[in-house]
């Protein structure tokens, strides 16, 4: 999955060269986390008794700002330097609806996890993949997968002029 706002969009805008829209300063901490990492964790509580009833936070403790996020993702897409063009969460959200949600209850938000739980349950979990790993296995699926490259026009044109194009 893409973490991106944009999605592909965004990647393909990065590999033509074109400024991409990061919402706030790009400082906020995020916390992604691979879904083999989850897995060794997840199945670490099934069957165990502790466990029935319980809800667990189950993350990496990678946090990184979405600036790094957006740079690790063009690097693995081969761009060494991408134009991130910063613009306030609520102005893109009054722009586009859809995605306002997400960024001003979400991701304009430092989201650091604890993990201390599903460790005591499960203490040989650690999420050992990074994201700059991850993000190199995003890139080399959608380029296997053309047809998953899916560019979104409206979100383009909302790029383009918020960039000032």
């Amino acid at each position: 999955m893409i973490p991106l706002m944009g999605s592909w969009t965004d990647l393909h805008r990065m590999r033509a060269g074109l400024p991409v829209l990061v919402h706030g300063d790009g400082t906020s901490l995020w916390t992604l986390t691979h879904s083999r990492d989850f897995a060794r964790a997840f199945t670490g509580l099934l069957g165990h008794p502790a466990a029935a009833g319980e809800s667990y936070t189950i993350t990496s403790d990678e946090f990184l700002p979405w600036n790094e996020i957006y740079r690790i993702l063009a690097a693995a897409a081969g761009v060494p330097e991408p134009e991130l063009v910063h613009v306030a969460s609520e102005t893109i959200a009054s722009r586009d609806p859809g995605r306002g949600p997400g960024l001003l209850g979400d991701k304009a938000h430092s989201v650091i996890f604890d993990n201390t739980k599903i460790k005591s349950l499960v203490p040989e979990f650690t999420a050992e993949i990074p994201f700059a790993a991850g993000a190199v296995e995003i890139l080399d699926w959608y380029d296997a997968h053309p047809e998953e490259q899916k560019i979104d026009p409206d979100f383009m044109a909302l790029s383009d002029a918020l960039a000032g194009y």
